[in-house]
């Protein structure tokens, strides 16, 4: 949701030497809500979230390319890991792999706001 986000990213990748990644295009960064995913791009092998969802975004699934995964944590108060496989006939399974705890997943007003 925060430009200057994306801006300190794309300047601590290339301090890091992996512009080359960047240029490449295997390596993106978008300012936007990481609820929706990207849909122009996919599908994707594999999508890993770095902020809790309350609940797992239905968009990021139908982003996944068939025999792809997703790993993202849910949960409010409590939060866990979740795996979601996508098999090559486009079943889904979701896997709990572990407690964690992070950063909620937010729309940019509630994270102004300190949600």
């Amino acid at each position: 949701h925060v430009p200057g986000l994306v801006a300190s990213s794309l300047t601590n990748v290339a301090a890091d030497g992996k512009q080359a990644l960047l240029d490449s295009g295997n390596l993106m960064l978008r300012e936007g809500d990481g609820r929706l995913g990207c849909e122009e791009h996919g599908p994707y092998d594999a999508i890993h979230v770095g902020a809790a969802a309350p609940t797992l975004p239905p968009a990021l699934v139908e982003q996944l390319k068939k025999g792809g995964r997703l790993i993202i944590p849910v949960g409010t108060g409590t939060q866990y890991l979740l795996q979601i496989d996508k098999d090559l006939d486009g079943k889904v399974t979701q896997q709990k792999l572990t407690g964690v705890r992070y950063v909620p997943l937010t729309d940019l007003n509630s994270q102004l706001r300190g949600a």
